[in-house]
C-alpha cells in the first residue's frame, strides 16, 4: 500500500475535488505534496476557497475510518499511480483515482466483458444472460457487471456457475451490498472474483451514483454486451458511456413486440453489433481462443455419433423444447430424450425449465 495512502484516501474526500481536478492535480503535485502547499498556492491551482480550507483543515478522523476498513481482511485499495491500477480504466476521460477492492485486485487488469441489462427481465432473458457469462467466461475472460437484480445477477452467477471469475462494481462503500438480498452474491464474488467502487466506506445508494458506476463498468472491459433493455434504461446509459470509451458494444435482438427488446434493438440500429452466440463476440474481438475451439472441436469428434452430433446442432442458445426437437428430426420422443441426456452429462446442453434444453458449449 502507498506510505501515503491517507493524503489520497483525504483528497478524494474534499468536496469541489472530483476525478478530473484530482487528476490534473496529480500532473504537478502528489497527494502529500498538496497537503503541504500554501493556501495562496493551492489557489494558483484553481482550487475554490472551500476546498482549499478543506484540505489546510482534514477530517482525519473520517480517513482514520477508511485505514480502519482498509486493515480488514481481503480489502485493498488501488490509486490513479499504483502499477495495479487497470490499464483500460486510464483511457476513459474520467478514470476513478481511486479503486476501493475485496477480493482479487489482480482481476482488473484481465481482459474483461462487460454484461449489462434490465432489472426486470424475461426468464428467457435470465437464462441468456447466464449461458453468454458461462461460455465467456470459460473462453478465459472475467465478467463484469453491476450488481443490480436482474440480468447483472444473472451475468456475475453464470461466470461463477462456470468457476470463472467475475467483478461486481458498486454504486456504494464496499462495507454494504446493494440491494442487499444480494448480500449471497456478493460474498460468492469477493470469495473468488472482486468487488470494486470508487466511494469509501460508508457510502450509501444514490441516484446519482450509478451512472458514474456504469463508467466504471464499461471502462473495464474490451467489450460490452446488452441482454435485454428498454429504450429508457442504465443499461443504454452504459451502453453509450462504452461508444464513447471506443469500446466494443454488443446486442441480443428481440421480437419488436417486447418492450424489453426495444433497447438492444434501437443500439442494434445505431451500430451495435448483433449477436446471437457468443462466437459473434469473440470475432469481433479478434480474440478467439484456438486452443479451445480446438479441444472442444475434437471432443465432439471424438465423443458423439452423427445423430448425437446432428441433435446438439438442433439445440438453440435459448430454451429448446423436446416437441420442437421431435418435430425438427421426425425421431421419437425416447430417442431424443436418450440423447439429450447424454448431451447433458457431457457438457454440451443443460436443462432449463418447462422440461427445455438449452446449448451451452
Amino acid at each position: 500500500m502507498d506510505k501515503d495512502i491517507h493524503y489520497w484516501l483525504a483528497l478524494s474526500r474534499i468536496t469541489g475535488i472530483g476525478c478530473r481536478t484530482f487528476l490534473r492535480l496529480l500532473e504537478t503535485h502528489s497527494p502529500a505534496q498538496l497537503f503541504a502547499e500554501s493556501t495562496r498556492a493551492l489557489s494558483t491551482l484553481g482550487l475554490k476557497s472551500d476546498s482549499i480550507q478543506a484540505i489546510k483543515n482534514p477530517d482525519w478522523a473520517i480517513i482514520d475510518t477508511d485505514l480502519a476498513w482498509l486493515e480488514q481482511p481481503n480489502n485493498s485499495v488501488i490509486t490513479f499511480n499504483d502499477t495495479n491500477y487497470p490499464p483500460q480504466l486510464k483511457q476513459i476521460p474520467d478514470p476513478p483515482p481511486i479503486l476501493f477492492v475485496r477480493g482479487n485486485p489482480e482481476l482488473l487488469s484481465a481482459p474483461q466483458i462487460a454484461i449489462v441489462g434490465s432489472r426486470n427481465p424475461s426468464s428467457l432473458g435470465l437464462e441468456t444472460a447466464r449461458n453468454f457469462a458461462r461460455t465467456l467466461s470459460r473462453c478465459g475472460f472475467v465478467i463484469t457487471s453491476g450488481l443490480a437484480l436482474g440480468i447483472d445477477a444473472a451475468s456475475h452467477q453464470g461466470a461463477l456457475n462456470a468457476n470463472g471469475y467475475t467483478i461486481a462494481v458498486a454504486g456504494t462503500g464496499l462495507d454494504r451490498v446493494y440491494p442487499a438480498r444480494h448480500k449471497d452474491l456478493a460474498i460468492q464474488i469477493v470469495n473468488t472474483g472482486a468487488m470494486i467502487s470508487e466511494f469509501p466506506a460508508g457510502t450509501i445508494a444514490k441516484a446519482n451514483h450509478f451512472p458514474r458506476r456504469n463508467r466504471i463498468i464499461s471502462g473495464l472491459c474490451q467489450g460490452l454486451l446488452v441482454v435485454e433493455a428498454a429504450q429508457q434504461s442504465g443499461s443504454l446509459i452504459t451502453a453509450r458511456l462504452a461508444l464513447e470509451q471506443n469500446r466494443e458494444v454488443f446486442a441480443i435482438p428481440g421480437s419488436i413486440h417486447n418492450p424489453l427488446a426495444r433497447g438492444c434493438n434501437a443500439l442494434i440500429r445505431q451500430g451495435a453489433k448483433l449477436v446471437e452466440t457468443t462466437q459473434d463476440i469473440l470475432e469481433e474481438l479478434n480474440q478467439y481462443n484456438q486452443q479451445y475451439e480446438s479441444s472442444l472441436s475434437v471432443g465432439m469428434q471424438s465423443t458423439l455419433d452423427l445423430e448425437q452430433q446432428t441433435l446438439l446442432n438442433r439445440v438453440l442458445f435459448e430454451p429448446t423444447s423436446i416437441d420442437d426437437l421431435v418435430e425438427n428430426t421426425g425421431e421419437s420422443v425416447e430417442v431424443i430424450s436418450s440423447m439429450l441426456l447424454i448431451l447433458e452429462l457431457q457438457g454440451y446442453i443443460e436443462a432449463t425449465a418447462g422440461g427445455c434444453y438449452a446449448r451451452i458449449k
